[in-house]
């Protein structure tokens, strides 16, 4: 047993409503149980296909390193995840596509509600859709993030295999706001990039805590990544930036997300591939070199220097 399953325990989560565009949405928090100040407010936002708690929170009897809250509360971060409207506990009507820029405003709302609890800037992490969620949420709000965290984000679509196959289906995803979801389909989801990489004790206790959630997820962000790329500008990202990828991603195209990562303003920035690891990069065997990654990024310090002004 590493040290970093020895240190992480279970801390207790508090539940919160707030609404985004007239309609009601759910925040999950788990304060830092570390003692002495906090080291910074991190905001998770989920992907396409699963609400945020099984994201975030993943509940894995013996091994409490499982969710990624748990493991940065213990280590002294104060954690928030919400459900996009559309998903988990949050409003689920028949009209809601949960498209990108719905999932934006929603994470706008929630840093709202957030900072009436932790006041200042938060330090941002988004998966897949959720990745452009987080970047679309801080261009439109540059001072309400102090760092950015883009894992297994695409930019212009380029060179991802699994978005040239979902564009096949792009007539039945228009069709209807919704598309079930079942344990074939969630199966799916870790077998499609390269089997083997997902972690054995985390898969089905995974699905099992996404469909009790979901038997049906919004079409909104399938839409955007299959016909209306690019939906954010690098350029308009001033906040510090990581962009992690999986190595056998099939969404997240190598090339475009360094394209993505060569305009990013600011010089605080890092790209890291992540080996042995594919799409759904808590869930796999190799999730504690996420967690490292994550935790190196937030924690590093301010430069003091930034060279004489042009």
């Amino acid at each position: 047993m590493t040290d970093d399953m020895r240190h992480t325990i279970r801390t207790e989560g508090r539940a919160h409503r707030t609404t985004s565009q007239g309609e009601e949405i759910f925040l999950w928090e788990k304060p830092s149980s570390a003692d002495g100040p906090t080291r910074g407010t991190i905001l998770f936002i989920h992907g396409s296909s699963m609400a945020s708690q099984p994201t975030f929170d993943l509940q894995v009897e013996g091994m409490p390193e499982a969710s990624a809250m748990d493991w940065f509360a213990t280590r002294g971060f104060h954690t928030w995840c919400f459900d996009c409207r559309g998903y988990g506990r949050s409003y689920k009507g028949d009209d809601v596509w949960a498209t990108i820029a719905d999932g934006a405003a929603d994470a706008a709302a929630a840093s709202d509600h957030i900072r009436e609890h932790t006041p200042g800037p938060l330090l941002v992490y988004g998966i897949s859709s959720g990745a452009l969620r987080a970047a679309a949420f801080a261009q439109n709000h540059p001072d309400r993030v102090s760092r950015l965290a883009l894992d297994a984000m695409v930019w212009t679509g380029d060179g991802s295999p699994t978005l040239t196959e979902r564009r096949k289906k792009l007539d039945q995803w228009r069709g209807t706001t919704r598309r079930p979801t079942n344990e074939t389909f969630m199966w799916s989801i870790f077998e499609r990039d390269h089997p083997g990489t997902v972690h054995e004790r985390f898969a089905q206790p995974f699905i099992d805590q996404v469909l009790a959630l979901d038997d049906s997820m919004p079409n909104g962000t399938y839409i955007d990544m299959c016909a209306n790329l690019p939906l954010v500008d690098p350029e308009k990202l001033p906040m510090a930036t990581a962009i992690l990828r999986g190595e056998y991603d099939s969404i997240a195209g190598m090339d475009d997300l360094l394209a993505f990562f060569k305009r990013l303003p600011n010089a605080d920035k890092e790209f890291t591939v992540m080996p042995g690891i594919a799409h759904a990069s808590f869930a796999q065997k190799n999730f504690l070199l996420v967690y490292q990654i994550l935790h190196s990024f937030y924690s590093r310090p301010a430069p003091e220097y930034r060279g004489e002004a042009s």
